[in-house]
C-alpha cells in the first residue's frame, strides 16, 4: 500500500515529499521568532518629586477673557470688539512680559462662523498662551438648552 498515493507497481515515485521541506521552514520561523527582539518603546522624563513645594519660577500670567455671545458679539474681557479692534488687543498683548493667556469661551449657541473666524484671528495674531474654558457647556452636544442630560449607563 502506497503512503503518498502512488502506485504500488514498484515504480519510482514522481512527486517530491514537502513534508522535510516544511518541517524545516517551521523551525526556521519559530528561531526568528524567538531572536527578535521584544519591541519597547519607552520615553525617560524626569519627572518631579510629589514631596516637593512647587518652584517658585512659575510664571503669574494676567488673563484675557475673550466670549463669544449667542448674536455672535465678541467680548473681549466683557467689552465688545470689532474685527479691528481684536487684532489690535491680541497684537498689544503679544508686546507683554509675559504674555496674558488669552482664554476662549465662546457660547454654546454661538453661531459657528463667527468662533472660526475669531479662531483665524487669534491663529493668525501669534498667540502662544491660549486655552479653551468652558467646554463642559458642550458635554451634551446637540441637545435644547435645559433639557435634561442623558444618563449613562
Amino acid at each position: 500500500m502506497a503512503m503518498s498515493g502512488g502506485k504500488d507497481d514498484g515504480s519510482p515515485m514522481m512527486e517530491i515529499n514537502t513534508t522535510p521541506l516544511i518541517d524545516v521552514m517551521l523551525v526556521l520561523l519559530i528561531m526568528f521568532i524567538i531572536t527578535i527582539p521584544v519591541a519597547t518603546h519607552a520615553v525617560s522624563m524626569d519627572l518631579p518629586n510629589p514631596n516637593q513645594p512647587p518652584p517658585e519660577t512659575i510664571i503669574k500670567r494676567d488673563k484675557n477673557q475673550l466670549q463669544i455671545t449667542p448674536g455672535g458679539i465678541v467680548l473681549w474681557n466683557g467689552t465688545p470688539l470689532d474685527t479691528g479692534q481684536l487684532v489690535s488687543a491680541l497684537n498689544s498683548t503679544l508686546a507683554m512680559k509675559p504674555e496674558p493667556e488669552l482664554q476662549f469661551q465662546p457660547d454654546a449657541q454661538a453661531p459657528y462662523d463667527s468662533a472660526a473666524k475669531v479662531l483665524d484671528i487669534i491663529k493668525k495674531s501669534g498667540v502662544t498662551a491660549f486655552g479653551f474654558v468652558g467646554n463642559e457647556q458642550f458635554y451634551q452636544f446637540g441637545k435644547a438648552p435645559g433639557e435634561p442630560p442623558v444618563k449613562s449607563q
